[in-house]
């Protein structure tokens, strides 16, 4: 990270300074990004939380409320802020950014261009992935939406990584400055093939160029342009499953040979109000491991080229 902003002190666990931008965690499903303000308070259905009190501590911590409930105050990492940023469109999650930042070969010092840049989830995590002496320049052809991300960027401290644009690139494509200079190009239009010629030219020699799309039609026709200039074409379709790992009460008999992806049963002791003794219960607990009910499927497909190397 850039030395003395907040993303390095997040990323060293530094302690909670006024200003800072922090992650309310109430449960998996449940966070929300408040900044602190000395004079603030959070009121949730745990109690008041006065920010005076989170001043000081590490990013970790778990605070208490006047009424005893209790939040965790975690750094706004990437994949947090993933989960609890603005929705102004439709976004990439953490299973298909992490892959188009490993596909793509971005490292610190990288050059990359994206567009467009919409809620800006994935430029959080390139502008990560190329500090700290790399650079994002990101393009979106909405002023207010431009706007909007650059002041999100200023709130998790990523904003001397990350340079907003307002630009339409399927129409102008990208500004003839960055020509030759990319490592990695990123697009993410409803009509990536009128890009692609551009993004051609801003790629380094055997730069990585990568179009999300959420319709196979459009696939098609992305490949089809980069069949011109590009080699190595692929596409991927990533489908995240996820479990949760929770105990459980099961009835144990005799013969049982235990549960599929669960831990030995633990028996519980229960009293007998007959007798007046102890005795093993006949219900144990078990951890068990299940797949969540809401499963996210289908997002979008990610193909990938490699600009050919003119020899």
């Amino acid at each position: 990270m850039v030395p003395g902003d907040s993303s390095e002190r997040l990323s060293l666990q530094c302690r909670i300074r006024e200003g800072d931008l922090v992650i309310v965690y109430e449960r998996h499903d449940n966070m929300k990004a408040i900044k602190v303000t000395g004079g603030s308070v959070l009121q949730n259905r745990f109690g008041v939380f006065k920010h005076s009190d989170w001043i000081g501590k590490p990013f970790g911590s778990k605070v208490f409320s006047n009424k005893n409930g209790f939040v965790y105050l975690l750094a706004p990492t990437p994949e947090l802020w993933t989960l609890v940023l603005s929705h102004r469109t439709q976004i990439l999650y953490i299973a298909d950014i992490s892959f188009i930042v490993m596909y793509l070969e971005i490292v610190p010092g990288c050059f990359v261009l994206e567009s467009g840049t919409g809620s800006g989830s994935l430029t959080t995590s390139l502008a990560r992935a190329v500090a700290p002496m790399g650079h994002v320049y990101t393009f979106d052809f909405h002023e207010q939406r431009a706007v909007s991300a650059r002041e999100d960027f200023e709130k998790t401290g990523i904003n001397s990584l990350v340079t907003v644009g307002v630009r339409d690139i399927q129409g102008e494509g990208f500004p003839n400055e960055y020509s030759g200079q990319a490592d990695a190009v990123f697009l993410d239009l409803p009509q990536p093939w009128l890009a692609i010629p551009s993004a051609g030219k801003m790629l380094k020699p055997d730069g990585i160029l990568c179009s999300f799309s959420p319709c196979i039609e459009q696939v098609q026709r992305s490949c089809e342009s980069l069949m011109v200039k590009f080699t190595d074409i692929r596409t991927f379709e990533i489908l995240l499953r996820t479990y949760e790992v929770k105990e459980a009460r099961a009835e144990i008999g005799e013969g049982d040979e235990g549960f599929s992806f669960r831990s030995p049963p633990r028996k519980k002791r229960q009293h007998s109000t007959e007798k007046g003794n102890e005795v093993e219960a006949s219900c144990a607990t078990t951890i068990v491991a299940r797949p969540c009910s809401e499963a996210r499927g289908h997002t979008g497909y990610l193909t990938f080229a490699r600009l050919k190397c003119l020899s």
